[in-house]
């Protein structure tokens, strides 16, 4: 490789790598070490250097097994990744088709509404659903079931046929902030579309579904990896707007904890056992990188990735 071909590498990817260095690498180096001492109440100088090995791995798998707290975390966890997961990617798809067959007009009304839930700080879009799945008259919820006769009494949402009510207002929370990020990512696919495709499909008598399954859906299969890979391992990682309902009592404290709330509750809450912490916050960067590593392969990344033979 010529020097003039290294320093351009390093001009265009020397910035990047240092962030990356920076704000990951070396983080997760530390957070790695952590996990082998016994770390606790943040004494850095008592417990910096007492190596324990494995014992909060150990004490993780004993904690996962019999700690009611541990093991719905990870039930929880699979439960809230998976369906909330399944609605962003096809939810995200359906909104951006439905607004690119809409009048541009209509469309952009349309979007900017659904935009409102990520544009809205993480306090003030948590204290909305905060009041609407109260448990008492305040609540909106509530108050509409009530006002049409369709309860007696208030019901507390976040504890009702547990561990379903608690699951469904996570779900639904992070849902929506999940699902504009996909409509705003297919959306701008799909208007990078070649307008020719579009109009030798309309001239050939193409309907709508079969533009969507002919055209559209094939173009997206770049977008649809992306964004499948990155909601997932965002939703892995995620835990303001859960930490904040949790806080709050809108959902139960036990089914209402996922691994990466645990892994703050564990640092910085009542425990401080930042070891212990370190170390399930190490299993969660684990378990991302090999789920993250599945879900290219099963959405053919590889494939994608290979260089055409013959002329195009």
């Amino acid at each position: 490789m010529s020097k003039t071909r290294i320093l351009t590498l390093a001009f265009f990817l020397g910035p990047a790598t240092a962030l990356v260095v920076f704000f990951f690498v070396f983080p997760l180096i530390l957070t790695i070490y952590i996990s082998f001492t016994d770390m606790r109440n943040w004494n850095v100088e008592r417990y910096a250097n007492d190596i324990v090995g494995l014992k909060n791995y150990e004490a993780l798998v004993h904690l996962s097994r019999y700690d009611p707290k541990f093991e719905s975390a990870v039930i929880t966890t699979i439960v809230f990744v998976t369906v909330t997961l399944f609605i962003n990617v096809v939810g995200g798809l359906t909104l951006a088709i439905l607004t690119y067959f809409l009048e541009e007009r209509v469309s952009l009304s349309f979007r900017l509404l659904w935009l409102l839930p990520r544009m809205t700080p993480v306090a003030v879009y948590s204290l909305l659903w905060y009041y609407f799945f109260h448990s008492s008259n305040i609540g909106t919820l509530n108050r509409i079931f009530m006002s049409l006769g369709i309860i007696e009494e208030p019901i507390a949402w976040g504890s009702y046929n547990l561990p379903l009510g608690t699951w469904a207002i996570l779900i639904f929370v992070n849902g929506l902030v999940g699902v504009s990020f996909g409509m705003i990512i297919f959306y701008s696919a799909i208007r990078s579309i070649p307008w020719e495709y579009i109009a030798a499909a309309r001239v050939d008598g193409a309907g709508n579904l079969t533009l969507i399954r002919s055209i559209i859906l094939p173009q997206l299969r770049w977008h649809i990896m992306f964004v499948t890979v990155w909601q997932m391992l965002s939703l892995l990682t995620t835990y303001a707007h859960i930490f904040l309902l949790y806080e709050w009592g809108t959902i139960d404290r036990i089914w209402g904890q996922t691994w990466s709330l645990l892994v703050f509750t564990t640092a910085f809450g009542d425990i401080k056992r930042q070891g212990l912490a370190a170390a399930a916050a190490t299993v969660l960067v684990v378990i991302g990188i090999v789920l993250g590593l599945i879900a290219l392969r099963l959405l053919g990344f590889q494939r994608m990735m290979t260089i055409p033979r013959g002329e195009i």
